[in-house]
């Protein structure tokens, strides 16, 4: 039953991720809610909930964004896997720790995204990359971390207590 409202959860994001946020995208970025829930994942719960969770989030970006297949699952993988690892080595009620987390998030799954398309053999021009899409999104995702981490950990304790 907890994996079936998990599902729900990120089903839920992506669709919010795929028809709402372009419509608050400024200068082409927009936040990446999905990542946010893996890096909530990994530092609430551990590296399994990280890897899982960053599985089946990058699975369904992957088949919701027609983009080549497999990318958004790896990187969100590696990153929910690398989050879950800090889990017993943090305090999780500070306030810094989400906002930190995921300027190093973003920093990591779009270099993540970004080399395994050069080595698929496609042209990444890096600098116009990090000033143009990398450095917006951190800055994005600094911005609603707060708000949508706050909300997933509330979400998640409310379902661990009616799905146990």
């Amino acid at each position: 039953m907890k994996a079936l409202a998990w599902g729900i959860l990120i089903i839920l994001t992506v669709a919010v991720q795929a028809a709402l946020l372009p419509l608050a995208a400024i200068y082409g970025a927009k936040p990446d809610l999905l990542l946010i829930i893996v890096v909530s994942s990994g530092l609430l719960y551990g590296k399994e909930a990280g890897i899982g969770t960053g599985f089946f989030a990058g699975l369904l970006q992957d088949l919701a964004s027609g983009n080549v297949f497999g990318l958004n699952l790896i990187a969100k993988m590696i990153v929910g896997f690398v989050f879950g690892l800090a889990e017993r080595k943090v305090f999780k009620e500070q306030l810094l720790l989400p906002v930190l987390a995921i300027a190093l998030a973003s920093l990591g799954n779009s270099m993540i995204t970004l080399t395994f398309i050069a080595m698929r053999g496609y042209a990444v021009d890096w600098p116009a990359a990090v000033v143009s899409v990398i450095l917006p999104t951190i800055a994005y995702n600094m911005l609603v971390v707060i708000p949508v981490h706050s909300l997933f950990a509330k979400l998640t304790r409310i379902v661990s207590r009616y799905c146990d």
